[in-house]
């Protein structure tokens, strides 16, 4: 995987953590331990710092970056979908940040919260705890509920089980030419899509 160092800032991946051999994690970015960094992530710490707090999760093809002096702060339990892009801002606590979502500078989402996929959250912005954000430019639109929070915490806890497995089973094979007859379905998860 392409792990680089820039002057003298130095990526830290700790124990446990999964991070996918076409990610780049650039400079001043630290990881702590049971997180899943997918395909495709670029974690590049060449101005300011990156934080991933234990058993959170950055999907496939997101981009995290800084200024200089702000940090990309992901609080423990953080869960960021696929292609989110997130400038110097902060996620609290196992909140939710969903695909294609643009974070801009200097933005705190609040714990326990969710903004919605492909929503645009302008810099400067702050929100409560709990706080459904959504739109483009995204504003709060309600509290959550436990229900949410509930369905929210199914979804983290796969791709904390996600870590694990890719850690223990992930390599390069070559295909097979055709499906088995008893191709096996992934089943080891409750988590459905939320209607």
């Amino acid at each position: 995987m392409p792990i680089y160092a820039i002057d003298n800032f130095i990526p830290v991946i700790k124990k446990n953590t999964y991070v996918h051999p076409s990610a780049e994690i650039i400079g001043d970015v630290i990881i702590e331990e049971n997180c899943f960094i997918g395909p495709g992530a670029v974690l590049r710490g060449d101005f300011g710092r990156i934080h991933i707090s234990h058993h959170s999760n950055v999907q496939d093809n997101c981009v995290l970056h800084s200024f200089p002096d702000i940090d990309c702060f992901l609080e423990p339990y953080s869960h960021i979908g696929h292609s989110a892009v997130l400038h110097g801002c902060r996620i609290g606590e196992n909140s939710l940040v969903g695909m294609n979502a643009v974070i801009m500078d200097e933005t705190i989402i609040g714990k326990e919260s969710m903004v919605a996929a492909c929503s645009f959250v302008r810099a400067k912005f702050i929100t409560e705890p709990r706080s459904m954000i959504m739109g483009i430019p995204a504003k709060v639109t309600r509290q959550l509920t436990d229900q949410d929070l509930v369905w929210k915490n199914q979804g983290t806890q796969d791709y904390i089980n996600l870590a694990v497995r890719a850690t223990n089973s992930m390599r390069i094979i070559e295909p097979l030419a055709e499906p088995q007859s008893d191709r096996p379905r992934f089943d080891d998860s409750v988590h459905q899509p939320k209607s």
